[in-house]
């Protein structure tokens, strides 16, 4: 059904040959999509490799060798090339390790997010009545509770873990992709190639999943990058406030808490975790902005 009736049904040997192409000259005009492309597969690289990259064991605690400085400093030593921290664990191991961490969770809580998110948005927009006065209300439960505030209390009476503050963010972060995917629904299942399956008595779960959720995917997949920076940021936050990853984990987050009380005089055990989030978070909004260019050209002038 999804072949011959929805809007991309026409399509061309010739045009699906050039899709990669015309894909791959999208990617490489759009400069903000490039860059976050760039930095988040590089950086992907690197927590695939982190075991054989790492330089040291990020775990190994050598009091010896307490605050050394990085190899910018003048006392700084190529063993350890971005210092080490209050127990003499080497930074540029951690830093490796913790770029595993922030993937993970990020990527883990967009997926449960993600899921929930969809779903209700999809079925209040495509039912619209009672089920959309319900959704909407969940929604507003949703939007009604601070994120923070009831990750830091349910994480406070559960213990604070990886796996913890990624089923809690995971649980509180859907609102946004209810939202886009409920506006987008209510767009399209008015539309024609909608409608001719629902008249040829296609199943629900067929129209839904073969000619709904394709074509609300552009928006979705957006949504996801906003929502992986958003939970980076906010496990982080959770493990800074000593609620989230706990100790000995390499969190960037964790990282930043410890390093804390010797920032007035070891400035470079916060900067540097802070500045790997910061450029972890830039690059997935640079990519979630270059994808939002490439599904809806000349958007920003509209």
């Amino acid at each position: 059904m999804a072949n011959t009736l929805s809007p991309s049904a026409n399509v061309t040997p010739h045009q699906a040959d050039a899709w990669p192409s015309r894909l791959m000259n999208s990617t490489l005009n759009n400069r903000s999509l490039a860059i976050g492309l760039i930095i988040i597969s590089s950086l992907g690289i690197v927590a695939l490799m982190a075991p054989w990259l790492a330089p040291h064991d990020p775990y190994l605690q050598d009091t010896a060798n307490r605050m050394v400085p990085p190899i910018w400093h003048e006392t700084g030593s190529w063993t350890h090339p971005l210092g080490t921290d209050r127990l003499g664990r080497d930074y540029l191991s951690r830093l490796i390790y913790g770029t595993r961490i922030s993937l993970f969770i990020g990527l883990v809580v967009a997926l449960i997010s993600g899921l929930i998110g969809t779903t209700l948005g999809v079925l209040a927009g495509y039912f619209g009545g009672r089920v959309d006065a319900v959704v909407s209300y969940l929604l507003t439960t949703r939007l009604a509770m601070p994120v923070v505030l009831v990750a830091l209390a349910m994480a406070s009476l559960t213990g604070g873990s990886m796996l913890t503050v990624t089923l809690l963010l995971g649980l509180l972060l859907w609102d946004r992709f209810a939202v886009v995917a409920r506006s987008a629904t209510q767009q399209l299942r008015d539309a024609e190639y909608v409608q001719a399956a629902q008249a040829l008595g296609c199943p629900l779960p067929y129209i839904l999943l073969r000619e709904v959720l394709p074509n609300i995917a552009g928006a979705l997949i957006v949504v996801a990058t906003l929502e992986v920076a958003n939970a980076i940021l906010l496990e982080a936050t959770l493990s800074f406030l000593g609620m989230g990853v706990q100790p000995p984990s390499p969190s960037w987050g964790l990282m930043i808490a410890e390093g804390k009380s010797y920032m007035f005089f070891q400035p470079w055990v916060i900067t540097i975790p802070g500045s790997a989030l910061f450029v972890l978070v830039l690059a997935i909004n640079l990519l979630g902005d270059g994808l939002r260019d490439l599904s809806a050209p000349g958007g920003r002038n509209e």
